[in-house]
């Protein structure tokens, strides 16, 4: 499983918090690649839910990431 900005910008609507299952469909219905859809799949636990992206790619940046203020534009 690999996640890159691209990919996990398809999740960032997603119904949050949500099952497996529940971001599955989430993703299939929203025409998401199929890289997606695949890494959703090779999530082991099924019973989990999920709050957020974090969740699923602990490495995901935060706004705090980006070195750019705000306030200039």
């Amino acid at each position: 499983m690999y996640w890159t900005l691209e990919l996990a910008s398809y999740l960032e609507d997603a119904p949050w918090p949500a099952s497996k299952d529940e971001l599955i469909d989430y993703a299939s219905r929203s025409g998401a690649p199929l890289e997606v859809i695949e890494n959703l799949m090779d999530i082991e636990d099924d019973e989990e839910i999920y709050e957020s992206i974090e969740d699923l790619w602990p490495d995901y940046p935060s706004k705090d990431d980006f070195f750019f203020n705000e306030d200039e534009y």
